[in-house]
C-alpha cells in the first residue's frame, strides 16, 4: 500500500516473528532481489496494518544473544514514525537528531510496480525534509534514484559503496571505479557525501589485520565530498584482527580504539550499531 517502513531488507523473515504466524504462511515464496535469489516473506506483499501485526527480532542472534530478550517486543515501524522519535528527542535534548534514510533495492521495487522516488519526495515535503538544512541525509547504493533526486530536493545525498561489485542500476560502473579520483567527482555533482564500506577506506590484509589507510577520504575531500562509513561493530568477528579481545566471535573488543583510528584518516562520520562506543572513541 506504498508506505515506507524501516527494516534492513525487504525479507522479513529474519527480522521478525512472521515464520511463527500460521496466517501468513502462504506468504513464504522465493524471489530474486538484484540478482540474489532469496527465500522468505518479503514487505511488499503484505499491507502496513498486516506488518504492524507482526514483532521484530534480533537479525544475529548468535552474536548478540542478549538482544533476544527483546525479542517479540517491538512492531515495524514507518519511516514516518521514526523521524517522530527523532524530533521527540530533539526536543528533549535541545540538539538536533537526524534521520539518514536508505532506499532500498529501488529498481527492484519499480519493477514489481512500486517506484520509490515520486512518493518518497512528497513524504519529505510532508515531513519538511527536503532543504538544505533538513536534518536528513538520503542513502542509496544505486546511482539513478539519487540523481534524480538531486534535482528534486536540496536534502544532502549520500552515495553508498560497496567494497566489490556495482550499483544495480549501473552494472558497466563498478563501486571501485566510483571511488577513483575522477569517480569521486563524478559522484560530487549528484551526491554531498559518500559513504563506503569501512574497509575501503581501512583496508585488511589476508589475516584480517588492518593495513594503511587508502587514499580515500583525501580524495573524496578533494572532490568536495564529505565522507561516512559503514558499519562499526564492537563484537570481534566485525573488527580487524587487531582489535579483538579473546577468540569468542560474539566478545566485545576494541571498537572504540578502531573509531580512533578512523577519526585519524580525515573521515566525517561514522554509521555504528553502537552509538555509545561511538561517541568513546572520538572524545
Amino acid at each position: 500500500d506504498g508506505v515506507f517502513i524501516d527494516r534492513h531488507e525487504n525479507e522479513i523473515g529474519g527480522t521478525t516473528d512472521v515464520a511463527s504466524r500460521p496466517e501468513y504462511a502462504d506468504r513464504k515464496t522465493t524471489k530474486t532481489i538484484d540478482g540474489v535469489v532469496t527465500t522468505g516473506w518479503f514487505t511488499e506483499d503484505f499491507t502496513l496494518a498486516e506488518l504492524k501485526t507482526l514483532r521484530a527480532g534480533e537479525r544475529l542472534p548468535q552474536v548478540r544473544t542478549g538482544n533476544v530478550a527483546y525479542d517479540g517486543r517491538d512492531p515495524i515501524l514507518t519511516f514516518d514514525e521514526v523521524v517522530e522519535i527523532a524530533r521527540a528527542a530533539s526536543a528533549r535534548t535541545g540538539r538536533t537528531i537526524a534521520v539518514a534514510p536508505e532506499l532500498k533495492h529501488p529498481t527492484y521495487f519499480a519493477g514489481i510496480g512500486l517506484p520509490m522516488e515520486d512518493a518518497f519526495v512528497a513524504e519529505l515535503e510532508r515531513l519538511n525534509l527536503t532543504g538544505a538544512d533538513a536534518p536528513t541525509i538520503v542513502q542509496c547504493f544505486e546511482v539513478g534514484p539519487l540523481e534524480r533526486l538531486s534535482r528534486r530536493i536540496k536534502a544532502p545525498l549520500a552515495q553508498l559503496i560497496a567494497a566489490g561489485g556495482a550499483p544495480h542500476d549501473r552494472p558497466d560502473l563498478t563501486y571501485a571505479q566510483m571511488i577513483t579520483p575522477d569517480g569521486l567527482k563524478a559522484v560530487a555533482v549528484y551526491a554531498a557525501w559518500v559513504a563506503p564500506d569501512v574497509t575501503l577506506v581501512m583496508p585488511r590484509d589476508t589475516q584480517g589485520r588492518s593495513t594503511a589507510p587508502s587514499s580515500l577520504v583525501g580524495d573524496a575531500h578533494a572532490a568536495g565530498l564529505k565522507v561516512v562509513v559503514w558499519t562499526l561493530r564492537a563484537e570481534n568477528v566485525f573488527l580487524p584482527l587487531e582489535r579483538r579481545s579473546g577468540a569468542l566471535p560474539a566478545a566485545h573488543g576494541d571498537m572504540a580504539g578502531y573509531v580512533r583510528a578512523l577519526a585519524d584518516t580525515g573521515v566525517d562520520a561514522i554509521f555504528s550499531d553502537f552509538p555509545a562506543l561511538a561517541r568513546e572513541g572520538l572524545r
